[in-house]
């Protein structure tokens, strides 16, 4: 059964005449007729009763032509809504980001980006990299904002900007007047930290052993604002990035001077897979905001 069966018999339905038919659909008159067999044929029933050259929809045609015109509605909708999907101004993007830029970053970005684009809709996922990852080759997401990991085609990943990571002290804290410190004087603190699985748990991991430090952890959180939280608590020390959700009055950030601690920052996406032209210019927004503020994230 072919789609062009389907409109040559809704139109020989509407006229109930062969000859009208064929002629409103630019064909012979026995090749509207042997299509028309055909399909009925194919699905096992007469769809009309012919009394001599006249002809009426029967019951089975009744039944069948209702179904027809619900499909023949369902395709124009989806003919729409492709056509939306690929208009730049009205289209969806699936998002992807790290728990840890949803307070402000991811935010703001939309923020300005709508500026320009206000009817462009947007579906957000927060999760960590590897699950955006998975989801990004799943072809669940457009685009991912993670941190640097090790990738292979078809992902695609590029750096958009780095984030200092500071030790986070209570603000009764020993070193809590420091304004910076070496990594080595945490050797017998206590640490809160990021769950395992996070970007910045890994990146945490990499740093402190690098220093030849072994954490002693007293709790693993979901998100930064947790984890700042539980520091500010006395719970112990952490690694984090600045956040503007940080309480100054509860949590002290010291800069480290003897290692380049940070978090990189970039954009993933599959390699040779259609972008629509809405996430498209997303991207592009994206790429060129940062090449134009290469120091910092989004603000207002």
């Amino acid at each position: 059964m072919e789609w062009q069966q389907l409109e040559y018999f809704a139109t020989v339905a509407k006229l109930e005449h062969m000859t009208r038919a064929a002629d409103v659909l630019a064909i012979s008159q026995p090749a509207l007729s042997r299509s028309i067999s055909k399909l009925e044929e194919e699905l096992g029933v007469p769809l009309f009763d012919r009394q001599g050259r006249s002809i009426m929809l029967n019951r089975y045609g009744e039944l069948f032509l209702y179904r027809v015109q619900r499909m023949r509605k369902e395709y124009e909708k989806a003919v729409l809504e492709l056509q939306e999907l690929n208009n730049p101004e009205l289209g969806d993007v699936s998002l992807g980001f790290l728990h840890t830029l949803g307070t402000s970053i991811v935010p703001d970005l939309i923020r300005a980006f709508r500026q320009q684009h206000p009817h462009i809709r947007f579906h957000f996922t927060q999760n960590y990299s590897h699950s955006q990852l998975k989801q990004l080759l799943a072809g669940e997401l457009d685009l991912c904002l993670l941190a640097a990991i090790d990738t292979e085609p078809p992902v695609c990943w590029k750096e958009l900007w780095r984030d200092e990571l500071y030790i986070m002290v209570p603000i009764d804290h020993h070193l809590a007047n420091r304004k910076s410190i070496k990594m080595k004087e945490l050797e017998q603190e206590t640490f809160v930290l990021m769950k395992k699985g996070y970007a910045l748990r890994r990146t945490a991991d990499r740093l402190l052993n690098a220093a030849g430090i072994k954490p002693k952890i007293t709790f693993e959180g979901d998100e930064v604002s947790t984890v700042a939280g539980f520091v500010g608590a006395g719970l112990g020390v952490s690694l984090l990035p600045d956040d503007e959700d940080l309480n100054p009055n509860k949590v002290v950030k010291i800069h480290v001077e003897d290692m380049v601690c940070e978090r990189i920052i970039g954009m993933a996406w599959i390699d040779n897979r259609y972008i629509s032209p809405s996430a498209r210019q997303f991207q592009q927004f994206v790429f060129d905001f940062y090449e134009k503020n290469t120091s910092t994230p989004v603000r207002d």
